[in-house]
């Protein structure tokens, strides 16, 4: 089954506004492999599990037409709300019951989402709608970002980081497993397609308020079961790392801007001709 854990609008909200998308580098990496294996034209891409839509954003100004999808009317609702390209069409549906046809879609893409669906089911439909040389991209992060910031000490801001990190274990869900990364290698270890690559220790860097990696942060699903549980055990923990760090920096607003660096991880993998 696919896991619905951010369907909230406040949630969906946060998503649009902290979460981190690919940088274009990576999203390269990507159509990069599709020219390789399949060519052009790029006609069709669909996004699984899109969210408030910044990475189908992305993706969108490559391809003639966009499907994304979302299990989330909020999270659909949410990238209806920014997103007015014309080539992109919104569908809220389960990530392993697609509405395409058979052998219709040139890529496939979850960012950040893969780990949520039932997955044996979800990479059955995706060999499903790809074309025959059609390709599928997972992608995700891991948790633990890195802080830097001028004339600080990054091994004591990331000490709090990972005090941080570690206090939102207990809350991960037992679907993640205990290191979601695990579960990517598994899709990559099973998929039976002869063309597949597998990548890790990526780093996209991006400056961006204080504030906003907290927010980051607190939009994960492990945060917000603390904040279902215990709002205000939740709220203190937020506060207590943003002062520390903030008193690291020596600085006194958490609109300071800071460097964050986050770990990719993905897959990618080819359809063979005859499947």
């Amino acid at each position: 089954m696919t896991y619905r854990l951010f369907e909230g609008k406040d949630h969906a909200s946060s998503y649009w506004k902290f979460r981190i998308c690919p940088s274009d580098n990576l999203i390269q990496q990507v159509l990069d492999f599709l020219e390789k294996h399949k060519g052009h034209p790029f006609e069709l891409a669909v996004d699984v599990g899109c969210g408030s839509g910044q990475g189908t954003v992305l993706l969108a100004k490559h391809f003639a037409s966009m499907v994304a999808t979302d299990v989330s009317p909020a999270q659909v609702e949410m990238a209806l709300q920014h997103s007015k390209e014309p080539n992109i069409t919104y569908k809220q549906c389960v990530a392993e019951e697609l509405p395409l046809a058979d052998s219709s879609v040139d890529l496939v893409t979850a960012m950040s989402a893969f780990h949520w669906f039932d997955r044996p089911r979800f990479l059955q439909e995706a060999h499903r709608v790809l074309k025959p040389r059609g390709c599928m991209a997972l992608l995700n992060y891991t948790m633990e970002m890195e802080l830097s910031y001028p004339d600080c000490c990054s091994q004591t801001l990331n000490q709090i980081c990972q005090e941080f990190y570690a206090a939102l274990v207990p809350y991960r869900s037992a679907h993640l497993g205990s290191n979601s990364i695990e579960l990517y290698r598994e899709a990559y270890k099973s998929l039976p397609y002869p063309d597949k690559e597998w990548h890790e220790c990526v780093r996209v860097k991006r400056l961006m308020p204080l504030s906003s990696f907290m927010g980051f942060v607190e939009s994960f699903s492990s945060y917000q079961t603390l904040v279902r549980e215990d709002l205000q055990k939740a709220t203190a923990l937020s506060q207590d790392i943003s002062h520390r760090l903030m008193s690291v920096m020596k600085v006194s607003s958490a609109e300071t801007e800071v460097e964050v660096s986050v770990r990719y991880y993905y897959l990618l993998a080819c359809k063979p001709e005859e499947a």
